[in-house]
């Protein structure tokens, strides 16, 4: 956890000139609205309310970078697929994450979290696609909610459907969370620079 357990909020960026200068390694997470995005990230942390959690669906308007110990970053997009935002103020939104994917920055790997009882839809099948060749975990959350049975053919499907990487996890029991950790630690440690293509909304 010794990564993960210092980190602090570094910066929120509503446009491209806002986001801190590339340099550090960066780990990225985006995921539909109200899928526990924000809960996941608090529960890798070890923290309460770091990163905002809200039932109210596209609550987070920027993408909010935070410190990890020894410089690296955590990256949070805006939630997408929320249909109550006004379409101009998404547009806003998917343009400022595509500028970010299409930027020049040390992105070593993007967590997709998904809500484990409605996973793969088109909107994160989109999204998959956008990313092309960059490393990928697909965060399968609200595990507690799902029986055993239940979680092994989400897995199993999700695993065959996407061809990624994919994980079980329940920022409530805490499932999956140290096996996510030693996972994103690998990653950091490679260092791998995957450049991306521009994504073209969201």
């Amino acid at each position: 956890m010794k990564t993960f357990s210092q980190a602090v909020f570094l910066a929120a960026a509503g446009r491209l000139d806002d986001l801190p200068p590339p340099g550090p390694p960066e780990l990225a997470f985006a995921g539909r609205s109200n899928v526990g995005k924000s809960s996941a990230i608090n529960a890798l942390l070890g923290r309460k309310r770091l990163a905002y959690t809200s039932k109210t669906p596209g609550r987070t308007q920027t993408i909010n970078f935070f410190e990890l110990a020894g410089g690296a970053r955590l990256v949070d997009f805006p939630g997408y697929g929320f249909a109550r935002v006004p379409r101009p103020l998404r547009a806003q939104w998917e343009q400022l994450v595509g500028d970010y994917l299409g930027a020049d920055r040390a992105l070593v790997g993007v967590v997709v979290v998904m809500d484990a009882r409605h996973p793969l839809t088109p909107l994160d099948r989109q999204l998959l696609g956008w990313l092309g060749d960059t490393r990928v975990l697909l965060l399968l959350t609200k595990a507690d909610k799902l029986g055993r049975a239940e979680l092994a053919a989400a897995l199993k499907t999700v695993s065959a459907a996407s061809r990624r990487e994919a994980l079980l996890f329940s920022s409530v029991t805490r499932q999956g969370v140290e096996e996510c950790r030693g996972l994103l630690e690998q990653w950091l440690a490679a260092g791998r620079w995957n450049k991306k293509p521009p994504a073209k909304g969201m």
